[in-house]
């Protein structure tokens, strides 16, 4: 095991430097998600993710396969010392990015209206608008970023994206802020519709912020790049138009398994509308009723996601090195290690979340605290995609880039149906959506994970990956129920005694998982400090 976890370039390394910034990332996102929650409410929360979902949509569409894509390429020449040939993938890349994003945003900008009314959400013309020009920065600044993650760096990559969401925080509140006090409907207290366009404005200067990151670290390495690229020996020269051709087969699977998934999140949205309102309620509160489950639950339930995709954006282009040079066991190793990390911090975070859901809600958003039974029975899903997302990256890696799709078409295809059965059913309605969400990824991930077993013929450790984290965690969420109740009654403060339940959780889970041999030195160097919890434990004599 130490040579896969030891090396400057080691992905773990690379992983724990991208689950650090996703930290922090999503800890901003929460920061900037409160205020503007409890701005504009359950209702602005629809109209907003609405908008975000059509865009996160075409965006997809213009870019979201290409920094795998690009990484696997990128890597795969660099292990075989093909310099020049890895810096034509990114030349190739951004040719590919500029032209779709630029497609994909006059495309939005012409139809955004028509959009918007066939959404159900009108209010969402707006922040269609301001999320337009967003499209072309994201899809250049996605090349530069696989571009690093192929050289086995995930630094660049990491201090954009804590860039970019800085800024992101601070101006779509303060644009929120503003323009919800701007050109007011009559009868109305705000203009939620315009507030939520200065909050999706906000993304796009993020995203500009973050894209000068990236485009100064690579202007800084670049003579460097040029230099080795230049005087390099290779058997072969690959063209543009061949590296394009290569790289658009390479990103077209990844893009059709991720559209899958975005395209789930629409069709949520027109069927959770519709057959509420079918059901009695008003359009309102059906609006009300998504905007939870938008703005609420898929929020915080993929907020330990972040962790397990850093995990899997990571172990791509090592695995897929590792592959092109024929190293199956450094191959098997790295796989069973990438998703033991991710179910050790996805399975606690699922069961944390479900125990308390609802105290956490009224923490983080006071003025707009329903939701809370969503994340009750919805939170086991958080361990599902976890592994649905790292197993695609395992699976991306090893070149079997086909597979997730096919996982992401069948767990489609069961939410659209659970949708259909359960949602119209008076005592679910909105969770219907919750159990019918779990319910793809359950599907998606058990595809994948079997038959990246079959492929690969590695006898998954599920004891480590997924039963001793599962006991660790179990006892840790009823640590933290006691913790809550039993401070609540002598402090009735929700969150003190939420944030308190919380720590004390972590400690239980750690300790537990310690005690039951579900943690070992390599799990531990993943995580941020790792080392020096390492050191610390060996001198309490907690860890052999």
């Amino acid at each position: 095991m130490a040579a896969v976890t030891k090396g400057k370039g080691s992905f773990i390394k690379q992983a724990s430097i991208l689950a650090a910034a996703g930290i922090l990332v999503r800890f901003l996102g929460f920061v900037y998600r409160m205020p503007l929650t409890n701005m504009w409410g359950d209702e602005g929360n629809g109209i907003y993710s609405m908008g975000y979902y059509i865009y996160t949509f075409l965006l997809i569409l213009s870019s979201a396969g290409l920094p795998a894509a690009i990484s696997k390429l990128v890597s795969e020449r660099i292990a075989l010392r093909e310099y020049r040939n890895a810096h034509r993938v990114f030349q190739a890349s951004l040719v590919i990015s500029i032209t779709l994003g630029t497609f994909f945003a006059v495309s939005m900008a012409m139809a955004a209206k028509q959009i918007a009314v066939l959404s159900s959400f009108p209010d969402s013309y707006y922040a269609l608008l301001t999320l337009c020009p967003t499209l072309i920065i994201v899809a250049i600044m996605s090349v530069y970023r696989g571009y690093f993650q192929g050289m086995h760096t995930m630094v660049p990559t990491a201090i954009s994206q804590v860039v970019e969401q800085i800024f992101n925080a601070f101006f779509s509140v303060y644009l929120a802020y503003i323009l919800l006090r701007t050109a007011i409907p009559k009868g109305a207290s705000k203009n939620i519709a315009l507030g939520v366009a200065g909050g999706t404005l906000g993304t796009g200067i993020g995203a500009a912020a973050g894209l000068v990151v990236v485009i100064f670290s690579y202007m800084m390495i670049r003579p460097y790049l040029l230099k080795r690229a230049k005087i390099c020996r290779q058997s072969h020269e690959e063209s543009r138009k061949e590296l394009m051709r290569l790289l658009m087969q390479t990103a077209l699977p990844i893009i059709v398994g991720t559209a899958v998934f975005s395209i789930t999140n629409l069709i949520d949205a027109g069927m959770v509308m519709r057959i509420l309102t079918s059901i009695g309620y008003s359009e309102a509160a059906a609006r009300g009723m998504y905007g939870q489950l938008s703005g609420k639950f898929v929020t915080l339930t993929t907020l330990p996601v972040a962790i397990s995709t850093a995990i899997a954006t990571a172990a791509i282009p090592s695995i897929a090195a590792s592959m092109k040079l024929k190293k199956t066991d450094q191959v098997n190793q790295k796989m069973n290690l990438t998703l033991r990390i991710s179910m050790i911090i996805s399975v606690p975070a699922a069961i944390g979340i479900g125990v308390l859901g609802p105290q956490i809600l009224h923490m983080l958003f006071p003025n707009a605290p329903d939701g809370g039974a969503l994340l009750t029975i919805g939170a086991i899903s958080i361990i599902f995609l976890a592994l649905c997302q790292t197993a695609t990256g395992v699976l991306q890696g090893i070149g079997h880039i086909k597979v997730p799709v096919v996982g992401a078409v069948l767990g489609a295809i069961v939410k659209v149906i659970l949708n259909a059965v359960l949602i119209p059913i008076p005592q679910l309605n909105i969770l219907g959506a919750v159990l019918s969400t779990t319910g793809c990824y359950v599907v998606a991930s058990a595809f994948d994970v079997y038959v990246l077993s079959r492929i690969t013929h590695v006898r998954f450790d599920f004891m480590r990956i997924l039963i001793k984290p599962f006991i660790g965690s179990c006892i840790m969420g009823a640590g933290a129920l006691g913790v809550y109740y039993g401070l609540y009654h002598f402090l009735p403060n929700n969150i003190i005694c939420t944030l308190t339940a919380i720590f004390i959780a972590m400690i239980i889970y750690g300790v537990v998982m310690l005690l039951i041999r579900g943690i070992g030195e390599e799990d531990l160097e993943s995580l941020p400090m790792g080392r020096r919890i390492i050191h610390i434990l060996h001198h309490c004599h907690m860890l052999k």
